[in-house]
C-alpha cells in the first residue's frame, strides 16, 4: 500500500466518525472506569453507540463514570450498561461479551514497579484475564478484538525509533505479560479465525488519569505536585526520554482499528504514539511554564533528582508509519496541545491525595 499523506489519513478518521454517526454498534470496553477506558466510553457514547463496560475498580474509579455521564448527558448515557466484574472470571467475561460487536480490551494492571513487586497479581490480570477475554469474545463471535498492548514489549532492544517487527528481551514482569497478550492474540487468529489488533501504547496521558497512589504515571503525578506546591522527583538524570501520547490519539486509533476494512491491517500490532521524544527535563519544564502564570510560586520551583528506577528503559520513541499506512492513523495532538488540555482538566477536577 502506498504511503498516505496527512490529509488522506485525517479523512480516514473523519469517515469512521461519519459512519459511526449513522450506524449503531454494540461495544464492550473493559477497564471502562479507568483512564483510557473512560475516554473511550465518552467518545463512543457521544457517537450514539451502545456500550457495555466491565470493571472491578482495582484501578478505575466510579467518579470517572460519573464524569462521563455528566459530559454526555442522560440520553447518551442510556446507551451504557455497566457490569461490575473481573476479567479473571471467565463467567464475567462471557456475560459481558453477549451480543457485542467489538471488544476494546483495556483492563490490565499497569506499572512496571507494581509488576516487580507483585508478579503473580500482574500475571493473573494481564495474562489469565486476557485469555479469558479472548475465549469469551471467540465464543460470542465478536467482529473484532482490539486490545491494549504496550511499548514495554520492546524491552532492552536499543534501536530508535521502535518498529513493530523488532523487539528485545523484556525488562519486567509487566513487559512479559503484554508480550504474552500479543502471542495469544496471534494464536487465536490462527487457530480460531478471530480478528485481533494490538495497540502498543507509548506513555499515554490525558484527563481522568489518576495522579494518586504509588504507581501513578509521571504526568498526572507531576501535575498534582506542581499544583499543590509539592516536590517533583525525577528518576535518574532527567535525560531519560519518552514518546508521550495524548489520549485523544488513542481513542482515534481504537476506532480506526475496530472499523478498518483493510484486510492487511487485521491481526497486526501497531505503535500508538507521536513518533517523537521528550526528555523528563523537557517535560517538567513544559508543565511548569504552562502553570507558572496561574501559580507564581512555580517561578522558583525546581525538580529533585533521585536514583534510576529498576526495570525502566532509557529511551523510547515509536515509528508510527505502519499505523499511518495500514490504519490511516493521524495523531491530532502533539504533546504541548495535549498538556494544555490535560492541565485544564486537572485545574477543574484535581482532588489532593488523602493524608
Amino acid at each position: 500500500m502506498q504511503h498516505e499523506g496527512g490529509d488522506a489519513r485525517a479523512s480516514r478518521y473523519e469517515a469512521v466518525l461519519q459512519h459511526l454517526g449513522q450506524h449503531q454498534y454494540h461495544w464492550l470496553v473493559t477497564g471502562t472506569a479507568g483512564f483510557i477506558g473512560s475516554n473511550l466510553l465518552e467518545a463512543l457514547l457521544r457517537l450514539n453507540q451502545k456500550v457495555t463496560g466491565l470493571d472491578n475498580f482495582s484501578n478505575g474509579h466510579r467518579h470517572n463514570l460519573e464524569q462521563v455521564r455528566e459530559l454526555v448527558g442522560s440520553r447518551a448515557w442510556a446507551n451504557f450498561r455497566f457490569i461490575e466484574g473481573d476479567v479473571r472470571s471467565l463467567e464475567d467475561c462471557a456475560f459481558a461479551c453477549r451480543g457485542v460487536d467489538y471488544v476494546l480490551h483495556e483492563a490490565a494492571l499497569g506499572s512496571v514497579p507494581r509488576s516487580i513487586n507483585d508478579p503473580i497479581l500482574t500475571n493473573a490480570n494481564n495474562v489469565t484475564g486476557f485469555l479469558n477475554m479472548l475465549v469469551a469474545a471467540r465464543d460470542a463471535r465478536v467482529k473484532r478484538f482490539i486490545y491494549a498492548a504496550s511499548s514495554s514489549t520492546y524491552g532492552d532492544h536499543p534501536a530508535l525509533p521502535k518498529t513493530e517487527a523488532v523487539i528485545g528481551k523484556p525488562l519486567s514482569p509487566y513487559a512479559v505479560t503484554k508480550y504474552v497478550n500479543e502471542l495469544y492474540a496471534e494464536v487465536f487468529a490462527r487457530c480460531y479465525g478471530m480478528e485481533t489488533i494490538g495497540l502498543r501504547y507509548f506513555n499515554v496521558f490525558g484527563p481522568r488519569q489518576d495522579p494518586n497512589g504509588a504507581y501513578a504515571s509521571v504526568i498526572p503525578r507531576w501535575i498534582a505536585a506542581l499544583m499543590t506546591g509539592q516536590p517533583v522527583f525525577i528518576n535518574g538524570d532527567g535525560e531519560t526520554s519518552r514518546d508521550f501520547c495524548f489520549v485523544d490519539n488513542v481513542v482515534q486509533i481504537n476506532l480506526l482499528a475496530a472499523l478498518t476494512d483493510n484486510p492487511e491491517a487485521v491481526n497486526q500490532t501497531y505503535n500508538v504514539a507521536l513518533g517523537d521524544r521528550t526528555t523528563l527535563k523537557q517535560l517538567y519544564e513544559a508543565m511548569r511554564m504552562l502553570l507558572v502564570d496561574s501559580i507564581p510560586d512555580l517561578e522558583e520551583h525546581r525538580p529533585q533528582y533521585r536514583a534510576f528506577r529498576a526495570g525502566d528503559v532509557r529511551h523510547s520513541q515509536a515509528d508510527i508509519s505502519k499505523a499511518q499506512e495500514l490504519l490511516g492513523y493521524a495523531p491530532a495532538y502533539r504533546i504541548g496541545e495535549g498538556l494544555k488540555k490535560t492541565l485544564g482538566w486537572y485545574r477543574r477536577h484535581l482532588v489532593p491525595a488523602p493524608v
